[in-house]
């Protein structure tokens, strides 16, 4: 297991270190909740060296890729991303990733544990096309920083920082004040968030000038807290290569007017026929008993649903246990009470709020 780009010069770091996505990184620096926190009401600096880069270059690149994944690679704009599923012929998901158009290449991103089998699917599918393939990862990483005074703190780390949409790319100057690096708005509008893709030997002086202008620093276990908290599913934990596309609710990741691509057929066909029978659901539960990713899901004394990814939020009495997984679409009723691994919970929708979190006129709050 390697070590982050971070974590190599991570003399002086602190926190508490562990394995998160196949990577050596910090787990925790002390307090994971105000860690959650402060991405949801401050500013959040964390490390982003599990994600990997791996760059298209070629004329056919634009239309070779369109074949491959599921949105659409053929109108993307210059400067912006999308988010993707690439598929096996029979629709189910072999991975995830974001394509982004960086004029003469498009850049994927995903996570590192993911390469070497997307590398392999793309051999194998490049026959007589102009596409040139590299793995860029050992010569990019990445920082993310979250929060509704990202900006601020963005700006006085010296990084010019202008309205950007939702996956665009833009350059910037690192805050150490040397090679440039690439600022990318997140995805998700709900909460502010950007990353920035820099030179591994970058890294160190750009986290230290963050946290310099106040951002907190943040682990993987406040990382995954608000991933769960948010509804959003991770490739290889709730998405795995026997669910389909639209099993997942990631619409996000499906255009139906691109064309046609590997796996497109059964995407299409589900489509046409209404529905699958399973869908990616959120839970809470009050019980402050613990829930295990893994774990059968029980309504009417029947077997339907399974839990995924589990994040709990500290609370005086009693914890709150929120949770990720598939139920069965006969049994996806808004507030239907279910059991969790024997545990009581109720089913709610994504993100969860603050009002799913209420429980006999009580609730824990999440951050602002």
């Amino acid at each position: 297991m390697g070590l982050t780009a971070l974590q190599e010069q991570g003399h002086g770091l602190g926190g508490v270190v562990g394995e998160y996505r196949g990577l050596t990184t910090t787990l925790h620096f002390g307090d994971p909740q105000a860690e959650f926190a402060a991405l949801r009401s401050g500013c959040g600096v964390y490390d982003l060296g599990y994600r990997a880069k791996i760059s298209l270059k070629g004329g056919d690149r634009v239309r070779w890729l369109n074949g491959m994944v599921t949105n659409n690679i053929r109108d993307l704009a210059q400067g912006h991303g999308v988010y993707a599923f690439l598929l096996n012929p029979q629709g189910h998901i072999l991975g995830d990733l974001y394509a982004y158009n960086r004029g003469d290449s498009i850049i994927v991103d995903t996570d590192r544990n993911q390469v070497e089998k997307m590398l392999s699917v793309f051999d194998h599918y490049i026959i007589m096309d102009d596409v040139e393939v590299a793995n860029l990862t050992e010569s990019v990483t990445a920082l993310g920083i979250m929060g509704p005074k990202s900006r601020e703190v963005l700006s006085a780390a010296g990084f010019s920082i202008s309205e950007m949409t939702p996956l665009q790319i833009a350059e910037s100057n690192s805050a150490a004040g040397a090679m440039p690096c690439a600022l990318v708005r997140g995805e998700y509008m709900d909460f502010q968030s950007h990353e920035l893709w820099l030179a591994p030997g970058e890294v160190r002086k750009v986290w230290d000038a963050l946290v310099a202008q106040g951002a907190a620093p943040v682990g993987s276990e406040a990382i995954e807290t608000h991933r769960i908290v948010s509804g959003i599913p991770l490739y290889g934990v709730d998405i795995r290569d026997r669910e389909l596309p639209q099993e997942t609710e990631q619409a996000r990741a499906l255009n139906f007017n691109k064309g046609c691509y590997v796996g497109q057929e059964i995407v299409e066909r589900i489509r046409s026929r209404g529905a699958v029978h399973r869908k990616f659901s959120g839970f809470v539960s009050d019980s402050g008993q613990p829930i295990a990713a893994g774990s059968k899901i029980v309504f009417g004394e029947k077997d339907v649903g399974e839990v995924t990814s589990v994040a709990s939020l500290r609370s005086p009495n009693p914890e709150r246990t929120v949770a990720l997984g598939y139920l069965r679409r006969d049994a996806a009723v808004p507030g239907r009470e279910i059991l969790l691994g024997g545990v009581p919970g109720r089913l709610v929708s994504l993100p969860v709020t603050n009002d799913d979190l209420c429980s006999h006129g009580s609730a824990v709050r999440l951050p602002a």
